[in-house]
């Protein structure tokens, strides 16, 4: 299948899934959400693929969040369906019956560092920085990022990582749980693929009841998902939202009045 947004491939049973918007660092929109999603299904429906990878195209970013110039005219009911859109993609990637692994090349911000929570494995490059910086915008992780990170790195970093909105070095991310191994840039993919064929070449009914069995033991209550899509909509109805956007458009600090 050709798409827009993505490059894909598969090898020797791994589909590679690469994130082709090198000009915007490879932030989300709706294109790119749209095409992820059936790229996701095309891994779930094939036969021949037994798990996915997926990366950023270029050198500088996995995904560097979403597209913020698609937020500034969101209004709360817009915003909450985008949250809910998101959280269903990235579930079905959690969920998954197949592996997905993020080769993390860059930095991995907002959106980016949640799609890269939602795959079960996580790769990344000495140059990835890693963070959930939606507060500096006025705004908060809307696709599952409030209920991944506690979960994959303990409650006092998450919580330190989404309050501050600082990014951590991959070095940071490995020590703290959130990823499993950090690599040369050169060695990223190589690496990803060599791990991904070690997996795949298992038996696959074994490999779809560990991640289905070990994805019941680490979800949390799906009230946690709809709180998040409620707040991340009702952060859209504040003065501080708009100016956070805004000033990240206008390449500014933001001036938050707790509005």
């Amino acid at each position: 299948m050709a798409y827009q947004t993505l490059l894909t491939e598969a090898r020797e049973g791994i589909f590679m899934i690469t994130i082709n918007r090198p000009e915007k660092m490879n932030a989300l929109n709706s294109t790119v959400m749209e095409e992820l999603d059936l790229a996701v299904e095309e891994v779930l429906t094939r036969d021949d693929i037994g798990g996915a990878i997926i990366t950023g195209s270029g050198d500088r970013a996995f995904v560097a969040g979403a597209d913020i110039a698609g937020f500034q005219q969101l209004s709360t009911e817009e915003a909450r369906a985008l949250s809910i859109k998101g959280q269903a993609l990235f579930a079905s990637i959690e969920q998954a019956p197949k592996p997905f692994l993020a080769a993390i090349n860059g930095y991995a911000l907002g959106g980016g560092c949640e799609l890269a929570m939602a795959c079960h494995l996580r790769i990344a490059s000495t140059r990835a920085r890693l963070g959930q910086p939606e507060i500096n915008l006025g705004l908060i992780p809307g696709y599952g990022g409030t209920q991944r990170l506690p979960r994959l790195m303990g409650l006092t970093r998450a919580l330190y990582l989404m309050l501050t909105g600082d990014m951590i070095t991959a070095e940071q991310a490995q020590a703290y749980g959130l990823i499993l191994d950090v690599v040369q840039p050169e060695e990223l993919l190589p690496k990803s693929l060599e791990l991904m064929q070690k997996i795949i070449s298992g038996p696959r009914h074994a490999i779809r009841h560990i991640l289905h069995c070990t994805y019941l033991s680490m979800a949390g209550d799906q009230a946690g998902y709809e709180a998040e899509a409620q707040a991340f909509s009702e952060c859209f109805a504040t003065a501080d939202a708009g100016e956070g956007i805004q000033a990240f458009l206008e390449k500014r600090k933001p001036r938050f009045q707790g509005k």
